[in-house]
């Protein structure tokens, strides 16, 4: 049966796209954002991950030690738990761990726990349609998203035909990197594209997110000149695309898909996935900096806002 790899599904989400929502998150994005606030996403398999403020340490439970199969965890140094008191984590080696899933199996306090699950499109749609009363009374509906949805493009194309046979609203948030042959099959089932633009600069885009801009910006075109509707999102991240002159780009390119906007979104940098990223016990840095000023999202706002389009700050 066709199954998706799913990290996660979010009822009552009023944040993307129309009305009360469902969200659907599916696993494996091509992109690199450092300052990705579900940084679980993007790698496509199932994932271990630790939350500290769960765990009883290795002298109350410590489980996992013995059951590792790889033994990649072993007993850390003496620390202190966020009550302040003292406490022995575990450690996991991620180079030698496999996230088979052993540790996580035993761990009584779920502190270790598993990121990403096989589902079939019937259990999907068994939790949509739970929630349909309230897509119909909100004007709201399904989003699927990511990571980078149409990076698993026969189980999405499936969720949507299966969403709009029933008369459920569909929503697709995509970062626009994908084939365009993608995104015309799923173009007939998709009433509104969230759509990512991170960047007008495509030597910036690779140097930071590690892919070019050009195959978006192509894509974005397409899709209002094939009559698609898109929300387009624009992160706005310090030191990277905050300036004045730079969403002067942005307005010049959204002139170019105009027909195909109903609303801009302006998405403001927090630190929400610095944690997540922590969970995940990798190594890599991710970006921190100081979220930008209310003043300087206002008068982003009111420069989009000033060539005409409905602009918001999200």
């Amino acid at each position: 049966m066709l199954t998706g790899k799913i990290y996660d599904i979010q009822g009552f989400s009023v944040q993307d796209g129309p009305g009360i929502r469902t969200t659907v998150f599916l696993k494996g994005c091509p992109l690199r954002c450092p300052w990705c606030h579900s940084p679980e996403s993007q790698e496509f398999p199932t994932e271990l991950n630790w939350m500290s403020v769960r765990c009883l340490g290795v002298e109350k439970c410590g489980k996992c030690l013995a059951v590792c199969p790889k033994g990649a965890i072993k007993a850390g140094e003496p620390t202190k738990s966020a009550s302040g008191e003292p406490i022995v984590y575990p450690e996991v080696d991620k180079t030698a761990c496999d996230d088979c899933g052993e540790c996580a199996g035993v761990c009584k306090a779920d502190a270790l726990y598993m990121c990403g699950e096989d589902m079939t499109v019937d259990e999907v749609m068994h939790r949509l349609e739970r929630d349909k009363p309230f897509f119909d009374e909100s004007g709201g509906g399904m989003t699927i998203s990511g990571g980078e949805c149409l990076c698993q493009p026969e189980f999405t194309l499936e969720v949507l035909k299966r969403c709009k046979a029933i008369g459920i609203h569909t929503a697709v948030d995509t970062t626009g990197f994908v084939r365009w042959e993608v995104i015309e099959k799923v173009l007939p089932y998709t009433d509104l594209f969230l759509y990512d633009l991170k960047c007008m600069d495509s030597a910036l885009h690779k140097q930071v997110i590690g892919v070019p801009n050009e195959l978006i910006l192509e894509n974005a075109e397409k899709i209002a000149a094939h009559g698609g509707k898109m929300q387009i999102r624009i992160p706005t991240i310090p030191l990277f695309n905050e300036s004045e002159e730079h969403f002067e780009r942005y307005a010049a390119f959204l002139e170019k898909i105009r027909p195909g906007v109903e609303l801009v979104q302006l998405l403001p940098y927090h630190k929400l996935g610095v944690s997540k990223h922590q969970r995940l016990m990798k190594k890599e840095k991710i970006f921190v900096a100081e979220p930008p000023s209310d003043a300087l999202m206002q008068a982003r706002r009111e420069q989009l806002a000033a060539h005409g389009f409905e602009v918001i700050i999200h």
